[in-house]
């Protein structure tokens, strides 16, 4: 149960990086260059928590888990969390 509690944050996550990236798309002024960039760092960064999810869900630490979503980001987000911190 604990593991699916988590999964359902984790997705809950995702739903507000995909929302908050579609208003951030829609507010800015950018290039359709620096657009697509956008896009493409937002589905990186979705990926790695969907991985970070699926390595919770099969069993893994959470420190496990944890170093491969800061690899995973590595160069993508802000800070440790890949853009996000959610509670515990």
């Amino acid at each position: 149960m604990k593991n699916f509690n988590l999964t359902v944050k984790l997705l809950q996550v995702l739903f507000l990086i995909a929302f908050t990236a579609t208003l951030s798309v829609a507010s800015a002024q950018h290039s359709d260059k620096e657009t697509k960039e956008d896009i493409q760092r937002h589905r990186a960064m979705a990926a790695a928590h969907e991985a970070a999810a699926k390595c919770l869900e099969s069993g893994k630490n959470d420190e496990v888990c944890q170093i491969q979503l800061q690899a995973a980001c590595k160069g993508l987000a802000i800070g440790k969390y890949c853009g996000m911190k959610h509670v515990h």
